[in-house]
């Protein structure tokens, strides 16, 4: 597809847009589901499913906005600039995320269950308060809160999902090559090998999720192991499919020939965000499953 060739001298500034407030409101909508139904409230759930509906819709509406802008040609090296930026300070924004839940994981292990143990304190905080309590990880808190539970082996699913995580970065980067090279066929292949690798990541994450709630007895209500092992990995499968998501329009993309060699960055930025998602799983693995 032919490309306009932008004036490097001009900013492209686009106009006036509708879909950065639809997109506030979307939101809006879709915490107060969330909120709502992790409160038991009745209308919750449907809050939360037409909040998610209203965001899906300003997102296709706007990205398309923004590929269509693109396909005229109307970015230049300024704006290419801008958007990379825009990418990284998002990704930087993205491991604060994850960096405030390993944070709480670690204070807990390392300090919050000792502490309810006794260790380091004259007084045995646990024979004041939690008579017997033993402080051993993983936990499920003081008074066992939501019963015994069993934990889910490292070896097993998490070893899978771990070597088809890294098998698809290596697809991907494959994909790059090929784009590169100006090779769309073995474009689409490898990038295609992508998304459906990432669709058997998120299907065995569930199948994972729905042993531990029917057969270990490992819920989110499981004390703070399983809160922090729910938030974590469930985040995680949420990055996941949103990766998905972003390379499956990427692979729609190139099959319509919007990418060259030397323009592609809607496909760069997916890359980056799934070879990012691929080391935050690699931390999940061995902090979560592992240690």
């Amino acid at each position: 597809m032919a490309h306009n060739t932008p004036d490097a001298n001009v900013y492209f500034v686009p106009s006036k847009s509708k879909w950065p407030f639809a997109g506030s409101v979307s939101m809006l909508v879709l915490m107060i589901g969330v909120a709502s139904w992790l409160n038991d409230i009745s209308w919750g759930r449907w809050t939360f499913f037409v909040g998610l509906a209203m965001l899906v819709f300003t997102m296709f509406l706007w990205f398309g906005d923004v590929i269509r802008e693109s396909v005229a040609g109307n970015y230049n090296r300024q704006v290419d600039g801008s958007f990379r930026m825009g990418m990284v300070w998002f990704i930087f924004s993205e491991v604060m995320f994850f960096g405030a839940f390993f944070g709480a994981l670690f204070y807990t292990r390392t300090y919050g269950v000792p502490w309810l143990g006794g260790e380091g304190h004259g007084v045995h905080t646990n024979d004041l308060l939690w008579a017997g309590y033993s402080a051993a990880w993983p936990s499920n808190g003081p008074g066992a809160i939501g019963g015994a539970f069993q934990t889910i082996p490292a070896w097993g699913l998490p070893l899978i999902n771990t070597l088809i995580l890294l098998t698809s970065g290596a697809t991907l980067t494959i994909a790059h090559h090929a784009l590169k090279a100006g090779n769309r066929k073995q474009l689409l292949i490898w990038l295609g090998a992508t998304v459906l690798l990432g669709c058997v990541f998120l299907f065995f994450q569930a199948e994972e999720y729905i042993h531990a709630y029917s057969a270990l007895n490992l819920t989110l209500g499981s004390g703070i192991y399983g809160s922090t092992f729910f938030m974590l990995t469930g985040f995680h499968g949420a990055h996941v499919a949103l990766g998905t998501i972003m390379l499956i329009v990427m692979w729609c993309r190139a099959a319509k020939g919007h990418f060259t060699r030397d323009n592609h960055f809607g496909f760069e930025a997916a890359a980056w965000y799934w070879h990012f998602v691929d080391v935050v799983w690699l931390m999940l693995f061995m902090f979560v499953y592992v240690l």
